[in-house]
């Protein structure tokens, strides 16, 4: 089986891990999105509904009775033992989805040379070593907060910080310029990961 090279994105709340993820697809990678794994999960995954309307009721659901993100998130970063608890639910969950999605590829008749997901807390949870290549994006806090529309404070106290990060990562980037130029990095990234 010829499993493609796995590569992490990781790096801070409004970095710019999906739009990197973005332009890996578009230089021939197959990617997979971590926080869509996680969304299909809340939306989807009867396991983890139960689960979640056990430890904090209906107050998460919407008007049409599904899980609702934002009132979880509402929740969860108001309390940090609630937000260890779900990370603890899902992270598993994630990781397994991931990596029967590598695998898949691994087995087509002419698999990807190289597979990327992001991973926004990598190092935080020992999970680089499931990767072959760690790509770590940057960018200042006044720009990654003029990219979000959530508070960073408590989620960033969690965080290593980016130079700790950078320091492990085999490629990284600062994100201030344009996407363009953050194309041109992905671009030289692949080059390298595939000659």
């Amino acid at each position: 089986m010829a499993r493609p090279i796995a590569v992490a994105i990781t790096g801070g709340i409004g970095a710019g891990k999906s739009e990197a993820l973005a332009a890996f697809a578009r230089h021939g990678a197959a990617v997979i999105s971590s926080d869509e794994i996680v969304h299909r999960l809340l939306r989807e995954d009867e396991h983890v509904r139960r689960a979640l309307l056990e430890r904090f009721g209906e107050r998460i659901l919407d008007e049409n009775r599904q899980v609702d993100r934002s009132a979880i998130a509402d929740v969860v970063f108001a309390d940090r033992d609630a937000l260890d608890w779900l990370e603890a639910l899902l992270h598993p969950l994630v990781v397994k989805e991931y990596l029967d999605w590598r695998e898949q590829l691994g087995r087509q008749a002419e698999p990807p040379a190289v597979c990327v997901t992001e991973v926004p807390l990598l190092y935080e949870v020992g999970g680089e070593d499931r990767f072959d290549a760690v790509v770590v994006v940057t960018a200042s806090p006044k720009l990654r907060a003029e990219r979000t529309e959530i508070a960073t404070d408590d989620r960033e106290s969690r965080l290593l910080p980016d130079s700790v990060k950078v320091a492990q990562a085999d490629f990284s980037y600062v994100n201030d310029g344009s996407l363009d130029q953050l194309d041109d990095f992905v671009a030289a990234v692949m080059r390298e990961l595939t000659r």
